[in-house]
């Protein structure tokens, strides 16, 4: 059956103009490319922290704490961007697999502080070799984490500065 020109009516818009300049394309949404990638790398994660018995959030916990420790949860949560009751069942979850323990920050008793325990020092030592196993199952380079890592910190940064200029936006 010939195509009519009723046909191209109900072709989407914008269906004519080129997908790699089409700025409402969904390949060239910078936030579209950003959370399939943080969604990806997240779960490519998984096999490589299962045998530390962590979850990837639970790992960027470690993280923060194996840079300092002991801090409060407020200054935990402060570097991670995550919220205390976020914060809270995972560090109920570290607490009980023996690598964290919370108590009173003895500078001030209304907040609370969390700690490393020999069990999660330990688990440093094992985890030295998920950033080179990641680099490898993603196939990039040190070179190209620091890259990443820089523009990542900018556009974090650049969206911050939005936030606080804007609050009600």
């Amino acid at each position: 059956m010939p195509a009519d020109a009723s046909d191209s009516a109900d072709a989407a818009p914008g269906a004519a103009e080129d997908m790699a300049t089409d700025p409402l394309a969904l390949a060239n949404q910078l936030c579209f490319s950003l959370s399939v990638a943080s969604r990806m790398v997240v779960q490519s994660y998984r096999p490589v922290l299962e045998p530390l018995g962590l979850t990837h959030p639970q790992y960027l916990v470690m993280l923060a704490l194996w840079g300092s420790a002991p801090r409060t949860v407020k200054d935990l949560g402060e570097q991670l961007r995550q919220d205390p009751a976020t914060l809270s069942p995972l560090l109920k979850r570290l607490e009980a697999r023996g690598y964290v323990t919370r108590g009173r920050d003895p500078q001030n008793e209304r907040a609370l502080a969390v700690s490393l325990t020999r069990g999660g020092l330990a688990l440093r030592e094992r985890a030295r070799e998920v950033p080179l196993r990641m680099m490898e199952r993603l196939r990039i380079t040190e070179s190209q984490v620091h890259a990443l890592n820089e523009q990542m910190h900018r556009l974090i940064g650049n969206a911050q500065d939005l936030g606080q200029d804007h609050p009600h936006d």
